[in-house]
């Protein structure tokens, strides 16, 4: 079942192991949101089947007009890259759900407007 918390982690933060010489690494898998609206985000949620949703823990969430990065937690490596997501603002409201191949173009941002 599709149902856990997905961590935000520092731009710096590596998800798999060290870059010495001899040592494999892991691949990072990462996405950008940008918020192109007047209200912040709260919560970014993603879904494969878009019923059950899981969420990446934001902190204070992403103020209008910031871009935010935001690695998937390593135990997602085995999931679909084609995922629905979703963000959820401080004003009450949703946006629509958009199907996103995050394992393509991973520096062009989610954009919410």
């Amino acid at each position: 079942m599709f149902l856990r918390s997905f961590s935000v982690l520092s731009l710096t933060t590596l998800v798999g192991l060290g870059t010495w010489p001899g040592m494999a690494v892991a691949q990072q898998w990462y996405f950008w949101v940008q918020n192109n609206t007047n209200t912040g985000i709260k919560e970014i949620q993603v879904s494969q089947n878009k019923k059950t949703w899981g969420y990446f823990d934001i902190g204070k969430g992403v103020a209008p007009g910031q871009k935010l990065k935001i690695v998937w937690d390593e135990s997602t490596n085995n999931e679909a890259c084609e995922q629905w997501i979703k963000a959820k603002f401080y004003d009450g409201s949703e946006s629509e759900p958009s199907k996103i191949d995050f394992c393509k173009d991973l520096d062009t941002p989610v954009v919410f407007e």
